[in-house]
């Protein structure tokens, strides 16, 4: 075997791949011509400043995986991959402890005023008496955001003797309740922490999560720390929270802008800044290096694909037919996932027709990576590690297959959620060879595209609802791409008497949206609006 290293690598992820006899490894001090190196590789290992595009691709015919140290695959086009049967593997949640360390050194950081402590001694100074602090012990903690860095820090934040809130859908109560952790809705942790550290990915639901009106119903004095996204926090809000006190602190590892270079936080005195430091330690780096050598070690060896970003291993022939179902799947999820009640606990998926006949397991995968799309973050939920990532979770997955099915269209899929609080459930098919169509949901029929920008409106069945709907969306400029409507008659999640709309939009972002779905939300008729933003087929 030939491994390049393109790019440096730790001495023990180095050494995890040498001593394995007849490899042959290429360090990055030793590449004078990457593209002639590859020609006979069958492994590239990178980090983010190669660019692993087509071009270069076409220069390694027996590459057979690349690894990318780190989580982002950017700089890999994984559709060019994918199709000359390249595994693509990243290695996530290897810092997820970093980043929890640095959370809790950032509240200790805040409450005994550390930084300002050093700065008086520094300047000769003994200011003992203004330096009284407060302990971590019996304060609550809200993590927003269960995911693997959330439950780190419960888990060392419990040793302080914290008590834990959190907000996350997307884990089941029974991981929650195994590490102290008490789930509750997003109004509820603000108004009951005294700390609130934010470990969520960046999604039109979360941007902006921390704003003034959330501050507003947080507690006098509470302390936030955010190590996940700069834009969760609407900068202005939390600036105004930090100066009239409502807010007692704040640390900051990430910034909407990067690097920061003008900030109305730098006149701050209870804000601390760090500059995106919190999966930057040794033992993480180290950490992301072994794991990454281990999984091509692992793949090279046994076959074994661990942490995959793009599709296993197909037939052209079996990627082309299961292909569009795939995307299906993806989009179905994604529409669903806006649309969980309560705590996911179960997934249930079901094929009917000629795509039961086949390989589901990618559809099942892209199924919940599309339900879990907006959990991780950086740590992505992707086709791969999909259905481990809902075990960890202590989510119950269930198929079903119905191969043969009379009448209606020749493939659909239909994915159930079941929750703490209710199911929800939605079906789809694939029209034209590769345009994928929502048929149902909750038991109402309807048929709308798949993909772009929705807005699925619940309303009451009574006359005008439609025209207030149009005449809204046109009043803010907003052009509808497709209406699609469907009415209750027997089902049994919504009464007779609802009715559902899936507006198709054009607009630059769910930003652009947000006057006019705050308008749609008080029309008297609508019992509720959700926007989607699936993206182009």
């Amino acid at each position: 075997m030939k491994i390049v290293l393109a790019e440096k690598v730790s001495p023990a992820t180095l050494a995890i791949l040498v001593k394995e006899p007849g490899w042959q490894c290429i360090t990055s001090d030793k590449i004078t011509d990457l593209k002639a190196e590859l020609a006979d590789a069958d492994a590239l290992i990178v980090r983010s400043a190669v660019q692993v595009d087509a071009e270069l691709l076409a220069h390694a015919p027996r590459l057979r995986v690349i690894g990318r140290a780190g989580v982002g695959v950017d700089n890999i086009d994984t559709a060019a991959a994918t199709h000359s049967g390249i595994v693509v593997m990243n290695t996530p949640g290897a810092n997820a402890v970093a980043v929890a360390e640095l959370t809790l050194g950032l509240m200790i950081a805040m409450c005994r005023a550390i930084p300002r402590a050093n700065e008086t001694m520094h300047a000769g100074k003994w200011d003992k008496k203004t330096l009284q602090g407060s302990e971590l012990r019996g304060k609550t903690l809200g993590i927003v955001g269960l995911g693997r860095i959330g439950l780190e820090v419960a888990r060392r934040a419990a040793a302080f003797g914290m008590d834990l809130l959190a907000y996350d859908p997307f884990i089941a109560p029974v991981i929650a309740r195994e590490n102290n952790v008490s789930l509750t809705s997003l109004d509820d942790v603000f108004k009951h922490s005294n700390f609130l550290t934010l470990h969520v990915g960046l999604t039109t639901q979360t941007e902006g999560l921390i704003n003034a009106q959330s501050i507003a119903i947080m507690k006098q004095g509470v302390r936030l720390v955010n190590c996940a996204r700069g834009e969760l926090i609407v900068d202005a809000a939390l600036a105004e929270g930090l100066k009239s006190g409502k807010v007692a602190g704040a640390a900051l590892d990430v910034f909407r802008h990067e690097p920061l270079k003008d900030s109305s936080y730098f006149d701050l005195p209870n804000v601390l800044l760090s500059p995106h430091i919190a999966g930057a330690t040794d033992e993480a780096q180290e950490a992301i290096g072994i794991q990454l050598a281990m999984q091509v070690r692992d793949y090279l060896k046994l076959g074994v694909v661990q942490n995959a970003v793009n599709l296993p291993s197909l037939s052209h022939e079996e990627y082309i037919e299961v292909a569009p179902y795939i995307e299906m799947a993806g989009r179905l999820g994604h529409f669903l996932s806006h649309a969980t009640p309560g705590h996911l606990e179960n997934i249930q998926i079901t094929y009917s027709g000629r795509i039961a006949q086949g390989k589901t397991d990618l559809i099942r995968n892209a199924a919940i990576a599309g339900i879990f799309a907006d959990t991780e973050g950086e740590n992505s939920v992707n086709r791969i590690n999909a259905a481990a990532i809902a075990q960890e979770r202590g989510i119950r997955i269930q198929e079903d297959k119905k191969e043969f099915v009379v009448g209606g269209s020749g493939s659909v899929l239909k994915i159930t959620l079941h929750s703490s609080e209710g199911d929800t459930s939605a079906a789809a098919t694939v029209l034209h060879g590769n345009s994928p169509r929502l048929l149902a949901y909750d038991g109402i029929d309807i048929e709308a595209p798949l993909n772009g920008t929705l807005v699925a409106i619940r309303n009451h069945d009574v006359p005008g609802v439609v025209g207030r709907i149009g005449t809204i969306l046109g009043e803010h400029q907003i052009n509808i791409a497709n209406f699609a409507l469907g009415r209750s008659t027997r089902s049994q999640h919504v009464p007779q008497g609802q009715a559902l709309a899936v507006v198709q939009i054009d607009v630059p972002s769910a930003q652009a949206a947000a006057p006019a779905l705050a308008a749609l939300k008080k029309v008297d008729a609508i019992a509720s609006v959700r926007l989607i933003e699936l993206g182009k087929s």
